[in-house]
């Protein structure tokens, strides 16, 4: 606790904030949920109010938040590069696997709302110094390769909507500028934010609707590619980057805290209860969104360039020119409806990442930094390499492949610990009380994650098989592997009372 001088000079400091501990919300910040004479009724202090449209509208936003790293562009490129080289063959994994991230993210709304804390809010409490100083770095070095991702997909968008006037950093310096919307809006309040969201949403919905117009995929071929399993070993590359896209690391941190941008007493069972009914509903309602949003980006590139000599070539560079190439004699040319709604995709999962960059390095960090300041932070780590990759890296389609693909793989390593530490904090009974998961959805949600993780290595042993030669390389990559192998059983065993208390004393007893 601070004392009396030091919280005054907090409260004069312009780049302090006087709060005590970092706090994803101010109380002033928050949305209050009104009903209609509900606060009359005391039984609400444990049972379940009834349903309401209009607190359901007053609970919406925090889902579509989050839906946005279903839509970022790295989700684009995977989708269109799905739909060239397996057609609709794999639309049905891109569904199970929007209901795989679905379960995660209920599971990150359920956390934050039980406690009223955020993900990495309580990692910092539950883990030693140096577990949650590796934790924070893995979160932070996520963050980096997703947003490297988004800002690149923006700047292309940027340069096609130019006319190629403008060159890729010059798109990253443009895109970087939405740090500025973000604060501004802000600064207005949760709601106006959220409504700048639903406008970019919608925007990437009418430009994948319009070109899914345009090309008139088969809807029979489309339905039965959704119903029907079917992989080859032609797709499997493909396959992995389907599900690889869905989780993705800062989301998890992100959406533990987005939903206490809502007044809930977590005093009150009932209404603890009611809140995570309505982002259940919220958070399912955005996913559907996201998954048709998804589907109109296989399916067009399915249609348009499965079974081509192309298909093996295209990526988020080339793909307007390739689509303008082929359909180009529309009302509205296909290259710039592509490029808006690259453009709406990368713009706003900029701006998330930005929120996310904030809650994870002030909840790992406790910082106190006046918000402002902690945006311009968490904004300038993501940018600046950003800024080195599109001014250092040529700019040309091949080398911009490699790169995306060094960026899923960096993605790929990290997603165990943000899976991992989410689904033993959501079942630890001191920590959820009446709120932690059962058997049977502890079971569910481990065998998924272990599956995720389980893809994504295939992933990554497939990618540095490649790309790791001679001795030296080999050596740092079985010795990296070994620890990373060895910190990921660390966090497991804390999943599980009688390891978890056994490493927790050793821990204690070597600190």
């Amino acid at each position: 606790m601070p004392t009396e001088q030091e919280h005054q000079r907090l409260l004069r400091d312009p780049l302090i904030d006087s709060d005590e501990e970092e706090r994803a919300y101010d109380s002033s910040e928050k949305v209050h949920i009104v009903g209609v004479d509900d606060d009359d009724y005391d039984g609400y202090a444990t049972a379940t109010p009834p349903f309401s449209w209009k607190k359901l509208w007053l609970f919406t936003g925090p889902g579509f938040l989050m839906s946005i790293a279903f839509l970022d562009p790295g989700n684009l490129e995977g989708d269109l590069q799905a739909g060239a080289i397996a057609g609709n063959s794999l639309l049905w994994l891109l569904l199970w696997a929007t209901a795989m991230g679905l379960l995660v993210q209920l599971l990150s709304a359920r956390l934050g709302v039980a406690t009223g804390r955020h993900l990495a809010e309580l990692c910092r409490e539950e883990y030693p110094t140096w577990a949650r100083m590796l934790l924070w770095i893995m979160a932070e070095l996520a963050l980096i390769g997703a947003d490297i991702q988004e800002v690149i997909g923006s700047a292309i968008a940027i340069k096609i909507l130019s006319n190629g006037l403008l060159p890729l950093w010059a798109g990253v310096v443009i895109t970087a500028l939405d740090c500025f919307i973000f604060l501004l809006l802000e600064n207005y309040g949760v709601r106006k934010l959220e409504a700048l969201f639903a406008v970019l949403i919608a925007t990437m919905a009418l430009s994948f609707a319009w070109m899914f117009g345009e090309t008139k995929p088969n809807g029979v071929e489309l339905l039965i590619g959704i119903l029907v399993p079917k992989l080859s070993s032609k797709t499997i590359k493909e396959a992995v980057g389907v599900v690889g896209c869905i989780i993705m690391p800062h989301n998890v941190f992100l959406h533990s805290a987005l939903v206490q941008s809502r007044e809930v007493d977590s005093r009150k069972v009932g209404r603890v209860r009611e809140a995570i009914k309505y982002y259940s509903i919220e958070s399912t309602a955005a996913l559907v969104v996201s998954f048709i949003i998804n589907l109109f980006v296989t399916t067009v590139f399915a249609k348009a360039f499965y079974g081509t000599e192309q298909a093996k070539d295209i990526g988020l560079v080339n793909a307007g020119q390739y689509l303008q190439d082929k359909y180009g004699g529309g009302l509205l040319p296909i290259l710039y409806i592509w490029a808006v709604g690259l453009l709406a995709a990368g713009q706003s999962s900029t701006i998330t990442g930005t929120y996310a960059g904030q809650f994870i390095m002030g909840g790992f960090l406790n910082l106190r930094l006046k918000k402002w300041l902690r945006a311009l932070i968490t904004r300038s780590c993501a940018i600046i390499p950003t800024l080195v990759v599109a001014l250092v890296f040529d700019t040309s389609e091949a080398s911009l492949d490699v790169l995306n693909e060094w960026l899923n793989v960096l993605q790929s390593v990290q997603i165990p610990f943000a899976l991992i530490p989410l689904l033993c904090l959501v079942a630890k009974e001191e920590l959820m009380g009446v709120f932690k998961i059962g058997p049977m959805v502890k079971l569910v949600s481990w065998v998924v994650a272990g599956l995720i993780i389980v893809i994504n290595g295939y992933l990554l042993v497939d990618f540095f098989s490649a790309e790791v030669r001679g001795v030296v390389l080999s050596t740092f990559m079985y010795a990296f592997t070994a620890g990373y192998v060895a910190f990921i059983v660390y966090l497991v065993s804390r999943g599980f009372s009688f390891f978890g208390f056994l490493t927790k004393r050793l821990t204690d007893a070597c600190s």
